[in-house]
């Protein structure tokens, strides 16, 4: 009796916090799939974007596509930015007017450069986007982004309410893979390998039982992780505190209270020349000692709240085709490098967490295989979410129909006794 009250309890928060995630489910499966190849459908929205190389030249090293950039743009600096295969993608930070003591207005708050020249191939990041010409397919993906991320928000809300969601979807893997374990007596293995199982040649209601059950179980591991995943980008707060506990782990937060100064240092005494040396040498330095190769240098920054440079490049420690995961913070001011992040060989906590990102974006060393099985899983979500909503709709219904027939049935006694 008391595992019957346990199970009884089990279906019954399965089933609201299946209605409550339904509808972030569809989103955020179909959404992700299209985020999978988010590229390649760049290319095709926004050909203008992406450079082409016929001479065959190299790629400008990072430090000048910096230079080029602030002698281009003396109000800006160059914040954040990467060299991918036929772009460079670049956040800007707006440099204080002398004359007021505040930032200098922004026109654009990204660039995307030529990788081969330094040429600008576009700008954008301003609500003003939309009135610019083919603003409409610049826009395209990073609604669908946002749509995904903090459903279409744009604010810390929006993704915390996307994390509580995630935390909620979490949970409910548990329950829901416990409540398609065998009742009774009898073999174990037998009984549960029902569940594994679609009767295509059942009636409807009983394959949306068993697309929804038995997809669940097939795809569990993948679920569970990207709910997960889901967690650490929108709610740290529940990510962070478990990691912790569990692994050797250094926080966003620890990691941005150590490396901040009290006032952001706006003039470096070290160049972005220089800085590209010192990240050069202190990566090797850092190849040597854990033993990994250094592929190509893929980005640098400025931070001024930290008042460091940030050196990274792409690594065969990397799990991800993309993305900071092999780095170096240099002092802006002595050159020294301050501390490193690697995707692993370092903090075991951290390297699931780059894991948990290469998973979550698709992204495991750019395999296409792994892109395509995500677009399914993403429709596969839509699904799971379909057939969750439609076998509590048509239990509900069916409820109702009881319910009626057993009040016309006690109205007849009443009226014929």
């Amino acid at each position: 009796m008391p595992q019957l009250k346990v199970r009884g309890a089990m279906t019954v928060l399965h089933r609201w916090t299946g209605l409550l995630i339904a509808l972030f489910l569809g989103i955020v499966g179909l959404t992700g799939s299209i985020l999978a190849f988010q590229m390649p459908i760049d290319r095709m929205l926004n050909p203008e974007l992406h450079a082409s190389n016929p001479q065959g030249r190299a790629v400008l090293d990072l430090a000048t596509l910096a230079e080029r950039v602030e002698a281009a743009y003396p109000h800006i600096r160059p914040a954040y930015f990467e060299i991918e295969d036929d772009q460079v993608s670049m956040m800007v930070s707006p440099r204080t007017d002398p004359a007021t003591g505040k930032p200098f207005p922004l026109e654009f708050e990204n660039l995307t450069l030529d990788p081969w020249t330094g040429n600008v191939l576009g700008s954008g990041g301003m609500e003003n986007d939309w009135t610019s010409p083919g603003s409409w397919r610049k826009r395209i993906l990073p609604f669908v982004y946002s749509l995904h991320t903090s459903l279409a928000t744009n604010t810390s809300t929006g993704w915390m309410m996307v994390g509580v969601v995630a935390l909620l979807w979490t949970i409910d893997c548990f329950v829901a893979f416990t409540l398609t374990l065998p009742r009774g007596s009898g073999s174990f293995w037998l009984r549960w390998r029902q569940a594994w199982k679609v009767k295509w040649n059942a009636n409807s209601s009983r394959i949306h039982f068993d697309l929804h059950r038995a997809g669940g179980l097939w795809l569990w591991p993948l679920l569970f992780v990207f709910g997960w995943s889901s967690v650490m980008l929108g709610l740290t707060q529940v990510y962070e505190p478990v990691m912790k506990a569990l692994f050797p782990y250094v926080s966003v937060s620890e990691s941005v209270d150590q490396n901040s100064l009290p006032k952001p240092l706006e003039d470096p005494a070290i160049t972005w020349r220089h800085a590209q040396t010192l990240g050069q040498q202190a990566m090797a330095d850092l190849a040597a000692k854990y033993n990994f190769t250094v592929e190509r240098p893929y980005g640098l920054a400025y931070v001024s709240p930290y008042g460091a440079y940030t050196y990274c490049v792409r690594s065969s420690l990397d799990f991800r085709g993309h993305g900071w995961d092999t780095s170096v913070l240099i002092d802006g001011m002595t050159g020294k490098v301050r501390s490193f992040d690697l995707p692993r060989r370092q903090h075991l906590g951290n390297t699931i967490s780059v894991v948990l990102w290469g998973i979550h974006y698709g992204d495991l060393r750019d395999w296409l295989p792994y892109r395509i099985l995500i677009v399914c899983l993403g429709v596969f979500l839509a699904v799971l979410a379909y057939t969750g909503v439609f076998i509590w709709w048509r239990k509900r219904n069916a409820r109702r129909a009881t319910r009626r027939t057993a009040i016309e049935t006690q109205l007849q006694l009443k009226q014929n006794p």
